[in-house]
């Protein structure tokens, strides 16, 4: 049975756990751990020690616990299997988050429901290793940054948007102004995700919010903003609604042809008109408002995820922000599968937005292949770099022999190396 003899990190360095491929350890065998980084020891299913940086041998004399699950023939070498785990320690500052859908808020202030989008970074530092293996590892080969967004997504939306609805309620402030907030928003946020990630081993170093936008499409948005408008042009011409109603019924007033030679009892009849509009307003919204009723709840449907009432025709239902468009082919991220809805890089991982030829769904950029509809790259030949036909077994320019290929990315090889020269993957 082969033993290893030194067992040292050689995962890549985005990674936050790395588990070492092989298990046949030995008495002797050399633990290399380098600067911000730990090694975690596991046997049967426990974690035995961590290892801060540092180069330790194996022996029961520098590490007692290994007397209790190795039996030392002689004092002399003995092979047993083990686990070690790489857990890295630096500081990771630029993970980035954002909201896969919309999240519907109600505005304290307006009281109608707006759809908004929030996107940002943070940073981490693994602070347990032991805790970080046990709870959120587990028997998964590796951990990276993608890992981290797609575990804890569910965490920081639900979070965002508890966070966003309670600081406007709590503050009185319109979501058409949190822009101007965001500092003291990110603070909120990070006070509020902290204890949760604390759980996993995992400290939060910052939360920042970089944006909070709005849809300018979206009807509820125009109509607040055009309401807006007009109460500013009201207000800079020194009038209210209802005098602005006013002067519009004693205009009509003056203007009717059935008074005849008589403009200036017109004038006087729209005048009183105007005057006692205001007494009369409440009864005429009151059956207004009664038709309105009836109306529109002849025209509302259920959304089919939360069945709640929404009219007919809108898209995003209010209660818990469900897409009702089907018809949109979804496209998603080819990293860490967000929806991408026509932007050039995704809002959750900044991955630029790569179509397929064919279909048009998001390419990985290191294979270039699509698995939605089986498009593949033409292939280059290594020596000479002319494109080659699917299934050729020499270079058409070059004459070199091109069969081996690599497994991962497709790569013509030339020779017996051991890694590929494109995407290093491991060929012997």
């Amino acid at each position: 049975m082969a033993v290893i003899q030194v067992v040292k990190y050689n995962g890549a360095p985005n990674i936050f756990a790395w588990k070492y491929p092989s298990e046949e350890l030995g008495t002797w065998t050399q633990l290399i751990v380098n600067e911000s980084q730990e090694a975690v020891l596991f046997k049967g299913g426990k974690a035995l020690d961590v290892f801060t940086s540092g180069r330790y041998t194996l022996d029961t004399k520098n590490i007692p616990l290994l007397n209790h699950i190795v039996n030392i023939p002689f004092g002399g070498r003995s092979p047993f299997t083990a686990e070690v785990w790489y857990v890295n320690k630096l500081f990771k500052l630029d993970i980035k988050w954002g909201t896969a859908s919309a999240l519907q808020i109600q505005d304290p202030k307006y009281g109608v429901f707006i759809p908004l989008r929030s996107n940002g970074m943070f940073g981490i530092q693994i602070d347990d290793s032991k805790k970080f293996l046990i709870k959120l590892v587990g028997t998964m080969p590796g951990f990276d940054e993608r890992s981290v967004v797609r575990y804890f997504r569910g965490l920081y939306i639900t979070k965002v948007k508890d966070a966003i609805s309670s600081y406007v309620i709590k503050n009185g402030i319109s979501v058409l102004e949190i822009n101007a907030y965001l500092d003291e928003l990110s603070a909120f946020m990070k006070k509020q995700i902290e204890p949760e990630m604390s759980e996993y081993g995992i400290k939060l170093l910052n939360f920042y919010v970089n944006e909070i936008s709005i849809p300018e499409e979206d009807p509820a948005v125009s109509k607040l903003k055009e309401a807006l408008a007009k109460k500013a042009e009201m207000n800079i011409i020194g009038y209210n609604y209802q005098q602005e109603r006013s002067f519009d019924t004693m205009e009509s007033a003056a203007q009717n042809e059935s008074m005849g030679a008589m403009p200036f009892m017109g004038v006087g009849m729209g005048l009183g008109m105007g005057a006692g509009i205001g007494g009369a307003m409440a009864n005429s919204m009151s059956e207004i408002s009664s038709h309105m009723t009836f109306h529109n709840n002849q025209n509302l449907t259920e959304c089919p995820k939360c069945h709640a009432k929404i009219n007919q025709g809108q898209r995003f239902c209010g209660s818990c922000g469900f897409d009702i468009d089907d018809s949109i082919e979804e496209i998603v991220c080819s990293r860490c599968g967000t929806e991408l809805r026509g932007s050039k890089f995704c809002v959750e991982c900044g991955k630029k937005y790569t179509p397929c030829p064919q279909c048009g769904q998001d390419l990985d950029e290191d294979t270039m292949e699509c698995d939605t509809c089986g498009y593949e790259p033409p292939k280059k030949c290594s020596h000479c770099g002319a494109i080659m036909r699917s299934g050729a077994n020499f270079c058409p320019e070059c004459g070199k022999s091109v069969v081996n290929e690599c497994p991962k990315c497709g790569m013509v090889l030339e020779g017996e190396p051991n890694f590929c020269p494109k995407c290093g993957e491991r060929l012997r």
